[in-house]
């Protein structure tokens, strides 16, 4: 049986992970490299000259002074290490955990393997799943996609079964495939609930108007039409169940991955659905 490539890619052991960014100087380093990486630019006036101030108890990562305005800037502020108090080295860290394992991880097994409490790996992982959903936001898919209404949760005890749950949260899954099928990239986010407009701001967002999208029959859906986009609609009553068509292959196995990562992983999902979707699309894409 042929291997599936995606599953069994060579990730970055824990070993090459300490060896590339256990160390605070090297973590230092390459976000430096990377907020400058054609060297160091004021940030009020652009200036390239510089020196390099030594670090202090307020500053314990030194300070940039431009040698023409004099502004002192931080190699930190203005990215999503800005003013934190813990080491870069936690920081890397969290990013590995939270990358590499497929399945997810949640904030009190991070806690555990970062060596803080609960609540300080909860925002940790708040604020790069944030950082995550806002970098996939910028890459729309194109070519043939795969689109489907889904949820998160399921009813509440006594409460009413089906769409109208009050402890579901929907979400637009789109995944993008080459012609013959096989998955690119996918995109999830929330909506309030399934409506023509909310489909349509999807598309318009992040959809290229090149985009031919399969999608079945259900009404919300007509939102793609109306945002430009050529739309293939299957009635799938007429079909058999969609699980079962070939054309929504990707989007199922997807969401069914989703929904047993999530559930395998998470307590309380649902109330973060629109960061913890964005976790599992940037490691799917990726």
């Amino acid at each position: 049986m042929a291997r599936n490539m995606v599953q069994f890619q060579k990730g970055l052991s824990e070993a090459e992970f300490r060896k590339l960014y256990g160390d605070e100087a090297q973590c230092l380093a390459l976000v430096i490299e990377w907020r400058w990486s054609k060297g160091f630019a004021c940030p009020q006036c652009g200036g390239a000259k510089h020196c390099h101030l030594k670090p202090s108890r307020s500053h314990p990562r030194g300070l940039f002074q431009c040698a023409a305005c004099k502004r002192q800037t931080s190699p930190i502020s203005g990215t999503i290490f800005a003013s934190t108090k813990l080491p870069l080295t936690t920081w890397f860290s969290a990013m590995y955990h939270m990358t590499q394992t497929k399945q997810g991880i949640s904030s009190i097994e991070l806690g555990r393997r970062l060596g803080v409490s609960q609540t300080t790996a909860w925002k940790l992982k708040h604020k790069l799943a944030q950082a995550m959903m806002e970098r996939e936001a910028q890459k729309p898919l194109d070519g043939r996609v795969e689109m489907d209404d889904a949820y998160l949760g399921g009813e509440r005890s006594g409460g009413k079964r089906g769409r109208g749950s009050p402890g579901k949260r929907p979400f637009l899954a789109a995944v993008e495939t080459t012609d013959d099928g096989k998955p690119k990239r996918i995109k999830l986010r929330r909506v309030k609930r399934f409506s023509k407009r909310a489909v349509k701001s999807f598309a318009e967002t992040h959809l290229k108007k090149t985009a031919r999208v399969v999608t079945d029959g259900l009404g919300c859906f007509h939102g793609i039409s109306a945002a430009g986009l050529t739309h293939e609609r299957l009635i799938v009553g007429q079909l058999g169940h969609s699980e079962k068509l070939p054309q929504f292959k990707r989007i199922n196995t997807a969401l069914g991955n989703i929904k047993s990562s999530i559930t395998g992983t998470y307590r309380g999902a649902r109330k973060h659905a629109g960061r913890t979707l964005a976790e599992f699309e940037y490691r799917f894409n990726r």
